[in-house]
């Protein structure tokens, strides 16, 4: 079978070459046109050129196309898979310099939070207008395969506004699934259930989860028929090292009875509990891994990741090129979701979607995170029922500023993100109401040229900045590093060590690389 595989924002190293790896090491895939489509050319160029010499060195019959026309990317595609950064690494550094003023201190800042509220505001416009495309010339049952953030917000949006069947893509219940079946290895030794050079992996352990994207819980874990749920929290404090650099999920694990899929760091900016107070940020994180709660900690890697690429890609050329091979597939669901839709193969994995009354005390209409099976027959979503009440409360707070964040995004609205930003959990805590509206207006500036639905907007919330300074009745900002900010790297420096900077510049998830080296 021959199908055309339209990959827009491609010039993300990490993810397009992983991606066509895992979908090449399908035999029936083996001769897919991946087309290739980024606005930096250069970029572009680089990435395309690995793909290609991998592709020869592998004696596949696969088509590589590169262009900077999205349009004539997708047209006759039948997947569009999106990795896009709006706005790039530039304004990602304002999503967490500017609220890091305010005293908002992120980690990631590509969620929720400030930092990912922007975001959102940024990546919809530009998501919509790949609906657009897709509707118009892509193949008629085209589905469009999301991995940009604000996972939630972008898949409502290309869902409600687009047009368009697109699902969200998320590494994050893998992530949280590798740490539980590791506890229960470290457990099942002690207790003298499985042998000293024995091992659980992922696939041993049996799980349900549900909720949101970064906010889904593991409702069930079994292992051996034995339910693993109510042991979770004794498993996680008798672990060598997640005491250490998951302080913040086995705090609310105790408390929920719970354990949620996001990283220390990630899962701390959006509830309101444990980075309000400056002083206590650093009781609650570690800092021998980013993804631990290092203040701008992913705009470090992904700089250091980006500016390693460029200067080292060269000798990525000479590398010796990688097997592509099936034991080599990543965990990303893409691949998986592709080969199941073109040869009928079950696959189950973790999907974002929309919610029809698939967890019944969310919202119907909003973006949840729960199990589904692809096949020939398509990709088939379960009913999970309630989450428990708790759970329930946190995603529902989260939810209803992803609500207004979404209309906001699509109307141009100024008064619902303003909105939005005062009801986000961690914004309210540190900030009053005129900090909140001041930082905002502060933060449609400084992106302006990539927020075209706000270009009405932008020059009166300029001349509010300049009255404010004028009169004397601007909220008082403050020079802020944050509570655990670290130096990003130069290339002189991330070249002591060539293999480590090129395995972040490779990761499609950097978290997962960070936490790999550490074990």
């Amino acid at each position: 079978m021959s199908i055309k595989i339209a990959m827009i924002g491609a010039g993300s190293i990490g993810f397009t070459r992983k991606l066509m790896h895992d979908i090449l090491a399908v035999p029936e895939l083996a001769d897919t046109t991946f087309a290739l489509m980024d606005i930096s050319e250069e970029n572009l160029g680089m990435v395309g050129q690995l793909c290609e010499r991998d592709i020869r060195a592998n004696n596949l019959p696969a088509t590589i196309l590169t262009t900077t026309d999205r349009r004539e990317a997708i047209r006759d595609a039948d997947y569009v898979i999106c990795t896009i950064r709006q706005g790039g690494l530039a304004a990602f550094e304002t999503d967490i310099d500017i609220p890091l003023k305010y005293g908002i201190d992120q980690c990631v800042g590509d969620t929720l939070c400030a930092g990912g509220i922007m975001y959102g505001q940024r990546t919809i416009p530009a998501l919509l207008e790949i609906c657009d495309d897709i509707r118009e010339v892509a193949q008629p049952d085209c589905l469009f395969l999301n991995y940009s953030n604000p996972m939630a917000m972008n898949v409502w949006a290309c869902n409600t506004y687009g047009g368009v069947p697109t699902i969200g893509l998320c590494h994050g219940v893998q992530g949280g699934h590798w740490q539980i079946a590791r506890c229960i290895e470290h457990w099942a030794k002690q207790e003298g259930l499985i042998g000293p050079d024995e091992s659980v992996h992922r696939r041993d352990v049996d799980i349900v989860v549900g909720g949101i994207n970064h906010q889904t819980w593991y409702l069930q874990v079994q292992w051996r028929g034995m339910d693993m749920t109510p042991r979770l929290l004794e498993l996680f404090e008798m672990h060598p090292t997640y005491p250490t650099t998951e302080k913040i999920r086995i705090d609310m694990l105790r408390r929920f009875g719970f354990y949620t899929t996001e990283s220390n760091g990630h899962v701390s900016e959006y509830v309101p509990w444990y980075r309000k107070r400056p002083e206590e940020i650093n009781h609650w994180i570690d800092l021998s891994s980013w993804i631990n709660g290092e203040t701008g900690g992913y705009l470090r890697v992904c700089t250091e990741g980006r500016n390693w690429f460029e200067t080292d890609f060269p000798n990525w050329l000479a590398q010796e090129p990688p097997v592509i091979s099936a034991d080599k597939r990543s965990e990303e669901h893409g691949s998986y979701i592709i080969e199941a839709l073109e040869t009928g193969r079950i696959y189950r994995g973790f999907f974002n979607v929309l919610n029809e009354n698939h967890i019944t005390n969310l919202p119907n209409g909003c973006v949840i995170e729960i199990p589904g099976y692809v096949d020939k027959n398509g990709i088939n979503m379960p009913v999970l029922g309630d989450l428990p009440l708790a759970c329930a409360a946190t995603c529902s707070a989260s939810v209803r500023v992803q609500e207004m964040a979404v209309e906001a995004a699509v109307l141009g609205d100024i008064t619902l993100l303003k909105q939005a930003m005062l009801h986000d959990p961690l914004t309210a805590a540190v900030c009053n109401p005129e900090e909140i509206w001041q930082m905002t207006d502060e933060l449609l500036v400084a992106q302006a040229q990539w927020l075209p639905q706000y270009a009405h907007e932008v020059p009166k919330a300029q001349a509010r900045l300049e009255e404010a300074e004028r009169t004397g009745t601007r909220v008082k900002t403050v020079e802020n590093r944050g509570a655990a900010r670290i130096e990003i790297k130069s290339v002189e420096q991330m070249a002591q060590d060539k293999a480590a900077a090129r395995a972040n510049a490779a990761a499609a998830d950097k978290g997962k690389m960070t936490q790999e080296a550490a074990h």
